[in-house]
């Protein structure tokens, strides 16, 4: 598993339900779109009017999980779920299925935690909703290049190889610079980089507990 952690063909059980959890989310997104960005997207503290309907939206707790569950559209989900299959899956046959949910739901909540202060506080854009689940896939991915800093991976455009280590640092720094800049907006970066930063202090804490492998 060290030298090729990729040759794991399998799914395993939680990546399984999270893979069927999230396409529920974006069916029910499909069949009522209203209901679910208007209640389960992560929205930023305060109430905001929506316009004709009579109602106002906010922030809720439960929005800080659920928002990781919807997205935005079909190629939003694709990349998503092909991130957290193709390196939740070792980290799933590394730590076992409770750990891995945990680092899991951690780092989505920290990635939700970030991005609500951000647009809370410090961005003064227009209010939009946050959904995804961009800041656990984030989190995850980082995980995988700090238990495997050496395996090659393979960037899509361009298609080059780089250690696992360089990838990640490099998506970091990306994410970073984006969020900074305020290029390519829309996007979430700081929920992005939340989701790294809170599994980074989770694998930290594991470490110094000789937790990190099981």
């Amino acid at each position: 598993m060290r030298s090729n952690p990729f040759a794991l063909s399998s799914v395993p059980p939680m990546i399984k339900w999270l893979l069927i959890a999230n396409g529920i989310g974006f069916l029910l997104r499909i069949y009522d779109p209203q209901l679910m960005i208007l209640h389960f997207a992560l929205w930023p503290l305060g109430n905001y009017p929506v316009g004709g309907t009579g109602t106002s939206v906010g922030f809720a707790p439960w929005q800080l999980a659920s928002y990781a569950f919807l997205h935005a559209n079909f190629f939003h989900l694709f990349f998503n779920m092909f991130g957290l299959w193709m390196f939740g899956r070792v980290l799933e046959q590394v730590w076992g299925q409770a750990r891995f949910l945990l680092f899991y739901t951690v780092c989505v909540i920290g990635a939700g935690i970030t991005q609500l202060i951000v647009v809370s506080f410090v961005d003064s854009g227009p209010i939009t909703p946050t959904v995804g689940a961009s800041g656990g896939v984030f989190g995850i991915l980082l995980a995988f290049g700090m238990m495997f800093p050496n395996v090659r991976v393979m960037l899509l455009i361009p298609p080059i190889p780089m250690p696992a280590k360089y990838f990640v640092l490099g998506y970091g720094a990306l994410e970073l610079f984006f969020g900074v800049t305020g290029t390519d907006a829309g996007v979430a970066h700081f929920a992005h980089l939340g989701g790294m930063a809170f599994g980074f202090i989770l694998l930290m804490y594991w470490r110094s507990q000789g937790r990190l492998r099981n």
